[in-house]
């Protein structure tokens, strides 16, 4: 895997990705300080014991459902981003395929089967007890040098053998003579990672924290950055909650976080010429576009949630109401809240990081013709602010966490009422025409996944309940829906 089917050879960032989504910064602490003695037995000793020096700091202790979770929820992401262009070609060509690879069989078969459509994947076993990682590997141990002659032999028998190999180093020679018609791969430095479009299909959901894939010198700046990091987003999380609206805009780009405005917004609602609140309907990249959205505006604007943790509604600068899912009272809810002013939703009901967004409820459409688009995006350098298992209390925290995070908040024109449910549109109709315009300013892909589809795929629950029987798959990914 790592040097042919993949760019890079080294497979710590992989490591380093695991340990820091399940066990942690200190885990990863734990790793980076074990680095340094795997790098030296696996170069000058012993490839075999240098992998099983990074295999023991990351998996000790941890759950195997966690590592089959990350596995599932965060490696594709970053495996897909390092694919070798002309071996993917070769490979992909083939009726099946198998990969061999010294990385645990537990860390890369998801990604293998579901996005390569790999066959079969014969990688080192771990040691398991009572749910839990051991840090050991199981018999024959480490698929390196004559282990993976072994173990291709082994799966294939003396009877039927591959049509051809691919491999990158003198060590895989043994297992390449196997194969009916012998093709090397020398891996050139300088080639370029294949792009994510040629994947079997699009990976439109992903979870973890972390934004780039971290290598040693990456990972130990994540570690000594997180303090420092963490008492920044306390500064700003502060600022917004405490200063006047008006004056957050200023507070933040003092503080490192950068607020681009483009469009004309429409002025407020006035209570005295009977004027209704405008409804803001934005695309959802975090749980903070409501507070980015009111600091453009220069004014609070309460916001509809469908779920949102008790500590971010402490500290949130704006009203949150939270949506009951009982369509009577959310529409005799949202009616009240527009009679008072403007209000503003996010319809997908979820965050999405890719450039796709999901589908729109079509519950706003119906309630008011006062309809303001709003198409928001986001940078983070370093961690994301949103997540799927973990705990979403630290999710504003992970996004003002980065160096320098930015918010684009792009106010469309407002709906013409020939497009709105007066005109007698359906409040379908309404709501996939917003979600295309608003995909079309983003650059974005619509789909018809939802909210249910995003957590069945990445935690194994519909996003409200945690799964009691494990972490459940749900065959969701299928092709996409490029128009709703």
């Amino acid at each position: 895997m790592d040097g042919t089917l993949l760019v890079g050879r080294s497979s710590f960032p992989y490591f380093a990705l695991v340990a820091f989504e399940v066990g942690g910064i200190f885990r990863l602490l734990f790793l980076v300080l074990a680095s340094p003695l795997a790098g030296l037995l696996y170069y000058f000793i012993s490839e075999s014991a240098g992998i099983r020096v990074l295999i023991f700091a990351t998996f000790v202790g941890m759950k195997v459902s966690d590592i089959e979770s990350v596995a599932r929820a965060v490696l594709p992401k970053f495996y897909s981003s390092d694919l070798h262009p002309e071996t993917w070609r070769v490979f992909s060509s083939s009726g099946k395929r198998c990969v061999l690879t010294a990385n645990p069989r537990i860390m890369v078969e998801a990604f293998l089967k579901e996005y390569l459509g790999v066959d079969m994947v014969i990688g080192t076993e771990i040691c398991t007890y009572k749910g839990r990682a051991t840090g050991f590997v199981n018999e024959p141990g480490i698929l390196v040098g004559e282990n993976k002659f072994m173990a291709l032999q082994k799966a294939f028998g003396s009877k039927s053998v591959p049509d051809t190999g691919l491999g990158d180093r003198k060590t895989d020679f043994p297992l390449m003579n196997l194969c009916k018609s012998l093709q090397e791969s020398y891996i050139v430095p300088s080639v370029k990672p294949m792009s994510q479009d040629k994947l079997l299909k699009p990976i439109v959901f992903h979870d973890g924290r972390l934004v780039q894939k971290p290598g040693p010198s990456m990972a130990l700046m994540i570690i000594l950055w997180i303090p420092v990091g963490f008492l920044l987003a306390c500064l700003r999380i502060a600022a917004g909650a405490l200063l006047p609206m008006p004056l957050v805009y200023y507070a933040f780009w003092a503080l490192g976080v950068r607020v681009k405005v483009k469009g004309n917004p429409p002025p407020p609602a006035q209570k005295s010429t009977g004027q209704t609140g405008v409804l803001f309907i934005c695309s959802h990249r975090t749980l903070l576009d409501p507070i980015f959205l009111s600091t453009a505006l220069g004014r609070p604007i309460p916001a509809v949630t469908y779920s949102l943790s008790r500590l971010s509604e402490i500290i949130s600068p704006i009203k949150t109401v939270r949506l009951t899912r009982d369509r009577v009272t959310d529409t005799n809810m949202i009616k009240k809240l527009l009679e008072e002013g403007d209000l503003v939703i996010c319809p997908e009901g979820t965050t999405s990081r890719e450039p796709f967004l999901l589908r729109f409820s079509a519950l706003f459409a119906e309630l008011t013709d006062e309809i303001v688009p709003v198409a928001m995006s986001n940078k983070m350098s370093m961690f994301h602010g949103t997540t799927a298992r973990g705990w979403k209390g630290m999710d504003p925290f992970y996004f003002f966490m980065n160096p320098s995070p930015a918010y684009e908040v792009t106010f469309l024109n407002k709906l013409p009422y020939d497009l709105t449910c007066r005109a007698g549109k359906s409040s379908y109709d309404v709501a996939n025409y917003i979600q295309r315009t608003i995909a079309a300013i983003l650059s974005y892909e619509c789909t018809n996944f939802t909210r249910k589809d995003k957590y069945t795929a990445l935690a194994g629950n519909d996003g409200t309940v945690a799964a009691k029987n494990g972490l459940a798959r749900k065959k969701v990914m299928g092709c996409l829906q490029r128009k709703v």
